[in-house]
Protein backbone atom coordinates (compact mmCIF):
# COMPACT_ATOMS: atom_id res chain seq x y z
CA UNK A 1 0.00 0.00 0.00
CA UNK A 2 3.02 2.31 0.88
CA UNK A 3 4.69 1.70 -2.48
CA UNK A 4 0.72 1.90 -4.27
CA UNK A 5 1.65 -1.66 -6.20
CA UNK A 6 -1.55 -2.52 -6.43
CA UNK A 7 -1.71 -5.59 -7.67
CA UNK A 8 0.90 -6.98 -4.70
CA UNK A 9 -1.48 -5.52 -2.38
CA UNK A 10 -4.21 -7.97 -3.89
CA UNK A 11 -2.39 -10.69 -3.72
CA UNK A 12 -1.26 -10.08 -0.18
CA UNK A 13 -4.92 -9.49 0.24
CA UNK A 14 -5.83 -13.43 -1.26
CA UNK A 15 -3.01 -14.90 0.80
CA UNK A 16 -4.70 -13.86 4.30
CA UNK A 17 -7.63 -14.78 2.75
CA UNK A 18 -6.64 -18.35 2.19
CA UNK A 19 -4.55 -17.90 5.69
CA UNK A 20 -7.75 -17.15 7.28
CA UNK A 21 -9.56 -20.27 5.75
CA UNK A 22 -7.20 -22.69 7.02
CA UNK A 23 -7.51 -21.01 11.04
CA UNK A 24 -11.80 -21.71 10.06
CA UNK A 25 -12.01 -17.67 10.10
CA UNK A 26 -14.41 -17.82 6.68
CA UNK A 27 -15.89 -14.44 7.20
CA UNK A 28 -12.36 -12.79 7.09
CA UNK A 29 -11.72 -14.94 4.64
CA UNK A 30 -14.09 -14.25 2.17
CA UNK A 31 -13.41 -9.97 3.23
CA UNK A 32 -9.43 -10.90 2.22
CA UNK A 33 -10.35 -12.71 -1.04
CA UNK A 34 -12.92 -10.68 -2.25
CA UNK A 35 -10.91 -7.57 -1.91
CA UNK A 36 -8.18 -9.61 -4.14
CA UNK A 37 -10.80 -10.13 -6.61
CA UNK A 38 -12.11 -6.29 -6.92
CA UNK A 39 -8.23 -5.21 -7.08
CA UNK A 40 -7.22 -7.65 -9.66
CA UNK A 41 -11.18 -6.41 -11.58
CA UNK A 42 -10.22 -2.98 -11.30
CA UNK A 43 -6.23 -3.51 -12.41
CA UNK A 44 -7.88 -5.98 -15.45
CA UNK A 45 -5.12 -8.51 -14.28
CA UNK A 46 -7.23 -11.30 -15.15
CA UNK A 47 -5.02 -14.47 -14.00
CA UNK A 48 -5.27 -13.01 -10.58
CA UNK A 49 -9.06 -12.59 -11.10
CA UNK A 50 -9.20 -16.24 -11.87
CA UNK A 51 -7.19 -17.24 -8.88
CA UNK A 52 -9.51 -14.72 -6.31
CA UNK A 53 -12.40 -16.55 -7.60
CA UNK A 54 -11.33 -20.45 -7.14
CA UNK A 55 -9.95 -18.80 -3.62
CA UNK A 56 -13.22 -17.68 -2.78
CA UNK A 57 -15.30 -20.81 -4.06
CA UNK A 58 -12.90 -22.43 -1.72
CA UNK A 59 -13.70 -20.56 1.47
CA UNK A 60 -17.28 -21.00 0.45
CA UNK A 61 -16.25 -25.16 -0.23
CA UNK A 62 -14.46 -25.66 3.37
CA UNK A 63 -17.44 -23.75 5.05
CA UNK A 64 -19.86 -25.35 3.83
CA UNK A 65 -17.60 -28.71 4.64
CA UNK A 66 -16.84 -27.68 8.48
CA UNK A 67 -20.47 -26.60 8.72
CA UNK A 68 -21.92 -30.17 7.84
CA UNK A 69 -19.30 -31.95 9.31
CA UNK A 70 -20.87 -30.62 12.68
CA UNK A 71 -23.89 -31.95 11.63
CA UNK A 72 -22.84 -35.49 10.07
CA UNK A 73 -24.82 -35.69 7.35
CA UNK A 74 -25.55 -37.56 3.94
CA UNK A 75 -24.76 -35.51 0.86
CA UNK A 76 -27.91 -34.07 0.06
CA UNK A 77 -29.34 -33.93 3.40
CA UNK A 78 -28.65 -30.61 4.52
CA UNK A 79 -29.73 -27.27 6.53
CA UNK A 80 -30.68 -25.01 4.21
CA UNK A 81 -27.35 -22.25 5.63
CA UNK A 82 -24.67 -24.84 4.24
CA UNK A 83 -27.03 -25.84 0.93
CA UNK A 84 -26.45 -21.93 0.61
CA UNK A 85 -23.08 -22.09 1.13
CA UNK A 86 -22.32 -25.18 -0.87
CA UNK A 87 -24.15 -23.00 -3.67
CA UNK A 88 -22.10 -20.42 -3.32
CA UNK A 89 -18.55 -22.19 -4.02
CA UNK A 90 -20.40 -24.08 -6.82
CA UNK A 91 -21.08 -20.05 -7.97
CA UNK A 92 -17.52 -18.83 -7.56
CA UNK A 93 -16.38 -22.27 -9.65
CA UNK A 94 -18.09 -21.49 -12.26
CA UNK A 95 -17.47 -18.18 -12.40
CA UNK A 96 -13.34 -19.39 -12.82
CA UNK A 97 -13.84 -21.88 -14.63
CA UNK A 98 -15.04 -19.56 -17.70
CA UNK A 99 -12.62 -17.31 -17.08
CA UNK A 100 -9.86 -20.07 -16.89
CA UNK A 101 -11.77 -21.46 -20.18
CA UNK A 102 -11.05 -17.83 -21.54
CA UNK A 103 -7.36 -17.87 -20.64
CA UNK A 104 -6.89 -21.59 -21.95
CA UNK A 105 -5.43 -22.48 -18.54
CA UNK A 106 -6.19 -26.22 -18.60
CA UNK A 107 -4.82 -27.08 -15.39
CA UNK A 108 -7.20 -24.42 -13.59
CA UNK A 109 -9.90 -26.23 -15.69
CA UNK A 110 -8.76 -29.10 -14.26
CA UNK A 111 -9.32 -28.11 -10.70
CA UNK A 112 -12.24 -25.64 -11.16
CA UNK A 113 -14.24 -29.44 -12.80
CA UNK A 114 -13.25 -31.36 -9.76
CA UNK A 115 -14.51 -28.89 -7.11
CA UNK A 116 -17.72 -28.43 -9.11
CA UNK A 117 -17.45 -32.08 -9.03
CA UNK A 118 -17.63 -32.01 -5.03
CA UNK A 119 -19.86 -29.15 -4.38
CA UNK A 120 -22.32 -30.83 -6.45
CA UNK A 121 -21.68 -34.21 -5.05
CA UNK A 122 -23.07 -32.35 -1.69
CA UNK A 123 -25.52 -30.60 -2.43
CA UNK A 124 -26.79 -34.15 -3.73
CA UNK A 125 -26.81 -33.58 -7.68
CA UNK A 126 -25.38 -36.85 -8.32
CA UNK A 127 -25.34 -36.64 -12.23
CA UNK A 128 -23.98 -33.22 -12.42
CA UNK A 129 -20.69 -34.11 -10.16
CA UNK A 130 -20.38 -36.92 -12.21
CA UNK A 131 -20.24 -34.97 -15.33
CA UNK A 132 -18.11 -32.96 -13.61
CA UNK A 133 -15.83 -35.47 -12.48
CA UNK A 134 -15.71 -37.22 -15.68
CA UNK A 135 -14.15 -33.46 -17.45
CA UNK A 136 -11.38 -33.98 -14.16
CA UNK A 137 -10.33 -37.33 -15.41
CA UNK A 138 -9.89 -35.89 -18.95
CA UNK A 139 -7.39 -32.99 -17.96
CA UNK A 140 -6.08 -35.30 -15.65
CA UNK A 141 -4.95 -37.78 -17.82
CA UNK A 142 -4.82 -35.25 -20.73
CA UNK A 143 -1.38 -33.65 -17.92
CA UNK A 144 -0.39 -38.02 -16.87
CA UNK A 145 -1.60 -36.63 -13.21
CA UNK A 146 -1.89 -39.61 -11.75
CA UNK A 147 -2.82 -38.62 -8.30
CA UNK A 148 -5.75 -36.15 -9.73
CA UNK A 149 -7.06 -39.26 -12.08
CA UNK A 150 -7.12 -41.38 -9.00
CA UNK A 151 -9.08 -38.90 -7.10
CA UNK A 152 -11.34 -38.55 -10.05
CA UNK A 153 -12.12 -42.40 -10.08
CA UNK A 154 -12.70 -42.34 -6.38
CA UNK A 155 -14.96 -39.73 -7.04
CA UNK A 156 -16.55 -40.92 -9.22
CA UNK A 157 -17.55 -44.64 -8.05
CA UNK A 158 -18.87 -42.34 -4.70
CA UNK A 159 -21.69 -40.59 -7.18
CA UNK A 160 -22.45 -43.92 -8.95
CA UNK A 161 -22.92 -45.75 -5.86
CA UNK A 162 -26.05 -42.51 -5.41
CA UNK A 163 -26.88 -43.04 -8.68
CA UNK A 164 -27.79 -46.59 -8.01
CA UNK A 165 -25.25 -47.75 -10.39
CA UNK A 166 -23.24 -49.87 -8.13
CA UNK A 167 -22.08 -52.09 -11.50
CA UNK A 168 -20.30 -48.21 -12.60
CA UNK A 169 -18.82 -47.97 -9.57
CA UNK A 170 -17.33 -51.10 -8.81
CA UNK A 171 -15.48 -50.70 -11.96
CA UNK A 172 -14.51 -46.92 -10.91
CA UNK A 173 -13.19 -48.17 -7.76
CA UNK A 174 -10.96 -50.73 -9.05
CA UNK A 175 -9.46 -48.11 -11.06
CA UNK A 176 -8.90 -46.12 -7.58
CA UNK A 177 -7.20 -49.61 -5.89
CA UNK A 178 -4.91 -50.09 -10.00
CA UNK A 179 -4.20 -46.54 -9.22
CA UNK A 180 -3.04 -46.17 -5.66
CA UNK A 181 -1.29 -48.94 -6.36
CA UNK A 182 1.37 -47.64 -9.14
CA UNK A 183 1.51 -45.02 -6.91
CA UNK A 184 2.21 -47.16 -3.82
CA UNK A 185 -0.15 -44.92 -1.55
CA UNK A 186 -1.15 -47.50 1.19
CA UNK A 187 -3.84 -45.54 2.84
CA UNK A 188 -6.10 -45.00 -0.13
CA UNK A 189 -5.48 -48.26 -1.74
CA UNK A 190 -7.15 -49.70 1.61
CA UNK A 191 -9.84 -47.23 1.39
CA UNK A 192 -10.90 -48.31 -2.23
CA UNK A 193 -10.02 -52.18 -0.99
CA UNK A 194 -13.16 -50.51 2.14
CA UNK A 195 -14.99 -48.98 -0.99
CA UNK A 196 -15.21 -52.47 -2.59
CA UNK A 197 -16.21 -54.48 0.38
CA UNK A 198 -19.28 -52.14 0.60
CA UNK A 199 -20.50 -52.03 -3.09
CA UNK A 200 -20.09 -55.68 -3.34
CA UNK A 201 -21.69 -56.22 0.06
CA UNK A 202 -25.06 -54.18 -1.84
CA UNK A 203 -24.49 -56.14 -5.39
CA UNK A 204 -25.05 -59.41 -2.50
CA UNK A 205 -22.07 -60.68 -4.26
CA UNK A 206 -20.30 -61.67 -0.56
CA UNK A 207 -17.34 -63.47 -1.75
CA UNK A 208 -16.05 -60.50 -3.55
CA UNK A 209 -16.82 -58.49 -0.50
CA UNK A 210 -15.05 -60.96 1.79
CA UNK A 211 -11.94 -60.76 -0.15
CA UNK A 212 -12.02 -57.09 -0.30
CA UNK A 213 -12.76 -56.23 3.65
CA UNK A 214 -10.13 -58.75 4.64
CA UNK A 215 -7.22 -56.88 2.10
CA UNK A 216 -8.39 -53.79 3.83
CA UNK A 217 -7.76 -54.96 7.36
CA UNK A 218 -4.19 -56.61 6.23
CA UNK A 219 -3.69 -53.28 4.99
CA UNK A 220 -4.59 -50.86 8.38
CA UNK A 221 -2.94 -53.85 10.01
CA UNK A 222 0.20 -53.25 8.45
CA UNK A 223 -0.12 -49.06 8.94
CA UNK A 224 -0.84 -49.72 12.31
CA UNK A 225 -4.17 -48.00 12.28
CA UNK A 226 -6.37 -48.86 15.12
Amino acid sequence: RTIGDRIGEGKASGNLGNTFKMLGQFDEAVVCCQRHLDISQEQGDKVGEARALYNIGNVYHAKGKHLSWNLDQDPGHMSQEVKETLQKASEYYERNLSLVKELGDRAAQGRAYGNLGNTQYLLGNFSEAAAFHKERLAIAKEFGDQAAERRAYSNLGNAYIFLGRLDISAEYYKKTLQLSRQLKDQAVEAQACYSLGNTYTLLQDYEKAIEYHLKHLEIAQDLGDR
